[in-house]
């Protein structure tokens, strides 16, 4: 394990351990980064419900943060559901201050469809958090969310890209998972497109695929790889960790943490 380079997640905490800091924290360790983590919100939710969200005060959210930077600060940090529009202000006041990349995650909703976020927190997210990343990870309902667009085809997550970097992204990652056919991911830096392609396959225990494919990403960056090479390898291991998944739960089960990463 590389102990000297450490990732920071600033997430909400799902209690099956599928999704959330618990896979965050599960992936880091995975790839050989030391894990810290910020709590935003607490959820139940299982691999067949999610019944409840408790956002964090701000104020709290805002000192875990500060906690974390004057005494451990990360080599790359990432965000996921964070819950509220205060809760976002408060991250992107303490991301302008940042000395190393971050990836934010836009989660806005679980896999049983509880929404993480409220009100006027998209625009915000859009407004304040979306110009900071070096990296944003959307999936097509949340790069349609943010960018009023209906993306329906590669052509469009193209389109879309484009956008989110006119927003202020420096680089946009849009998962393609739920279009017909091969699963296939475009990322966009403002100059070039790339494209991630994968093998789409048969099972129903997909629970935290987006939370930990960006965590891996965030891990990358944390051991210096560069971006799109962190993009390379976090895709396959999340394929490798679909593959092999423990087959736990009763419903949309977690993926397999122990996944190998390919590290050196």
């Amino acid at each position: 394990m590389t102990a000297s380079r450490v990732a920071l997640t600033i997430a909400g905490s799902d209690p099956s351990g599928g999704a959330g800091i618990q896979a965050d924290l599960k992936t880091f360790h995975q790839f050989g980064v030391y894990g810290e983590a910020v709590l935003t919100l607490i959820t139940v939710q299982n691999s067949v419900r999610s019944s409840r969200v408790e956002v964090l005060a701000p104020d709290l959210v805002a000192e875990q943060i500060a906690a974390v930077l004057e005494d451990m600060p990360p080599d790359a940090a990432k965000t996921g559901a964070l819950g509220s529009a205060a809760v976002v202000r408060v991250v992107a006041e303490a991301a302008r201050g940042f000395a190393f990349p971050l990836v934010v995650d836009p989660v806005m909703d679980g896999k049983h469809g509880l929404a993480f976020a409220g009100g006027d927190t998209l625009s915000v997210l859009r407004a304040e958090l979306l110009p900071l990343a070096a990296l944003l990870t959307p999936n097509l309902a949340e790069a349609e969310a943010l960018t009023g667009m209906r993306i329906a085809s590669p052509e469009d997550m193209r389109r879309a890209a484009r956008e989110l970097i006119r927003l202020g992204a420096q680089a946009v990652l849009i998962k393609g998972g739920h279009l017909a056919g091969e699963p296939l991911d475009i990322g966009f830096d403002g100059q070039s497109f790339r494209e991630f392609s994968g093998e789409r396959i048969a099972t129903r225990h997909t629970h935290g695929t987006g939370c930990t494919y960006s965590a891996a990403i965030t891990a990358g960056l944390a051991r210096g790889v560069p971006l799109w090479e962190a993009v390379a390898a976090a895709r396959r291991f999340v394929q490798e960790a679909i593959r092999t998944n423990p087959g736990l739960g009763h419903g949309n089960g977690p993926l397999n943490h122990h996944a190998d990463a390919g590290l050196a």
